[in-house]
């Protein structure tokens, strides 16, 4: 009898229907940044930057090329979603590549290339920036960059400066269009 009864009872559990599962748990909003105030920023970024006035009027002219790719700071590619269609529907891969940018550019500012040249405004603005993109992942600790000989601190301050204004350009297109 025991067997026939455990058949059954298993039978009985076949036609049961499944306990319910656990609700998967949601997926984290987006956090939308405060894309007003990261416009205003940005365009102060800008201001400050065209006020930055080289000391070495010569490197303006010149078209200066870098061998060591590895040492250029992240640039924002088509494959980061930047752009205005993107942004409406997920803006988290465009700001973390903002983010990986101004925290290049906040340690080169902060090197010893800037020593001759400081920019404590600029420095500023750009952490604050920095503050607002930051979603949650905390401060971003400063990286010491290798000591640059004298010779070359004119120059890569140039080349850092001429990026920097490209890239500030950028962003406060996407944080304009943000603050749509």
């Amino acid at each position: 009898m025991a067997p026939l009864r455990r058949l059954c009872l298993c039978l009985l559990l076949a036609l049961l229907p499944p306990p319910p599962a656990a609700p998967a748990p949601a997926p984290a909003p987006l956090r939308r940044p405060d894309w007003a105030a990261c416009r205003v920023l940005s365009r102060e970024l800008s201001r400050l930057l065209g006020a930055v006035r080289e000391p070495y009027p010569v490197l303006e002219g010149l078209q200066l090329l870098e061998e060591e790719p590895q040492n250029w700071p992240p640039r924002i590619r088509c494959s980061d979603a930047c752009d205005p269609l993107s942004l409406e529907s997920n803006h988290t891969l465009c700001l973390q590549r903002i983010r990986q940018a101004l925290q290049h550019y906040r340690d080169l500012l902060g090197s010893d290339i800037f020593q001759e040249l400081p920019q404590p405004q600029l420095e500023s603005t750009m952490e604050q920036l920095l503050r607002l993109v930051q979603d949650g992942h905390g401060r971003p600790p400063r990286h010491l960059l290798a000591p640059t000989d004298l010779w070359e601190q004119p120059v890569k301050r140039h080349l850092a400066l001429k990026r920097l204004r490209s890239f500030s350009a950028l962003i406060g297109r996407v944080f304009n269009h943000g603050a749509r």
